[in-house]
């Protein structure tokens, strides 16, 4: 529009001395003209000065790429003493104010509308982005909230018997199992299913017992798997300051946080069961994120997620008691109805959704 306003400047005195020639339109001629040659110029500038070289570089970019690297490179030579000079000068300016300059040269935003913009355009696959996206997400979320809690943690007495650690493997299969002495707080060790499979029957498990890796709770999911890495386990247990247990994490828990819920034939999930009146029942246990997720909303975690992991963590945060049975909640358009619950434990809730958020998860 500047532009519009101040290269037709020449063309605006002329158009207006035009239009005085018509008594009806003559008091009103030079902003007439104004206006006209603005939106003419703005018109074009727009379309060639942007849109078509735009749509010519993406049409033909490694071409244009390649006949425009030489001019570039000159142009970027002979203006960098200037631009040096000029990034110098504002930066004492912003230190004398006391602010923080930002030198990042592409922001997480950025990129993530690069990436929406070439999935619009068929370039990056649907699954891609949201692989993407999912890892930016990560980077993001405490590691207790993709943690089993440790309630929900099934482990090995040292004084289990064979039948009494066959009878737990069936009822509740998974790869590893930790090895506690009374407590699940005294870990001894953690033994590996395909162990116990291939191991002589009188082998004791208490004897392919592995050491046990334990991280702290401010641990982000991208160092725990670099800890991994370096102790060549897949499994450890997350600590809080006074050494207490608070959960296990495992490399299949993060890997799912990456490319999504991996489904497990006979095993059970936190569910989202969608109802025929447009409710859905809840497994109040689920990650807080993948609540959201499952409603496209993820971008609300940053909602306290310091202050719960589950979505019963974040009922208890917003009605600051225990609830009952029956005990309803409000938040962005959802109503969430406690329907059942394992003594102080919140264990199912009814999930309603206003319209106006209905229609804004069909829009988006």
């Amino acid at each position: 529009i500047l532009t519009g306003i101040y290269s037709g400047e020449k063309i605006t005195d002329d158009f207006a001395a035009y239009l005085a020639q018509f008594p009806s339109i003559a008091s009103y001629s030079y902003g007439i003209a104004t206006a006209i040659v603005v939106i003419i110029v703005t018109y074009f500038t727009i379309i060639f000065g942007e849109l078509v070289p735009k749509r010519i570089g993406l049409s033909r970019p490694e071409t244009i790429a390649k006949a425009a690297a030489r001019p570039m490179r000159v142009i970027s030579l002979v203006t960098h003493p200037f631009i040096w000079l000029l990034s110098k000068s504002s930066n004492i300016i912003v230190k004398i104010f006391g602010l923080k300059s930002n030198d990042n040269q592409v922001t997480e935003e950025e990129i993530k509308a690069i990436i929406s913009e070439g999935t619009e355009q068929g370039t990056i696959e649907e699954t891609e982005q949201e692989i993407i996206e999912r890892v930016f997400h990560l980077s993001d979320r405490n590691i207790t909230s993709l943690m089993t809690h440790r309630s929900d943690i099934i482990w090995f007495n040292l004084d289990d018997t064979e039948d009494t650690i066959k009878e737990k493997i069936m009822s509740e299969p998974h790869s590893v199992y930790p090895i506690c002495d009374s407590t699940i707080d005294d870990i001894k060790g953690v033994v590996a299913i395909k162990d116990l499979y291939v191991s002589p029957n009188d082998v004791q498990f208490k004897n392919l017992m592995r050491p046990a890796l334990f991280v702290p709770e401010n641990n982000t999911a991208f160092q725990v798997m670099e800890k991994f890495k370096e102790s060549q386990l897949h499994s450890c247990f997350i600590v809080d300051e006074y050494g207490t247990i608070l959960g296990m994490i495992t490399l299949n828990d993060i890997l799912e946080a990456i490319i999504g819920d991996m489904p497990q034939p006979d095993l059970s999930d936190y569910e989202i069961k969608a109802r025929e009146d447009g409710s859905f029942l809840v497994d109040a246990q689920i990650p807080f994120y993948d609540f959201l997720t499952h409603f496209e909303k993820a971008e609300w975690m940053n909602e306290g997620e310091q202050e719960f992991d589950t979505l019963a963590g974040f009922i208890l945060h917003r009605l600051q008691r225990i609830p009952h049975t029956g005990d309803t909640l409000e938040w962005k358009g959802f109503q969430i109805e406690i329907v059942d619950m394992d003594a102080h434990r919140i264990d199912k809730v009814m999930v309603k959704i206003s319209k106006a958020l209905r229609e804004e998860m069909e829009e988006s």
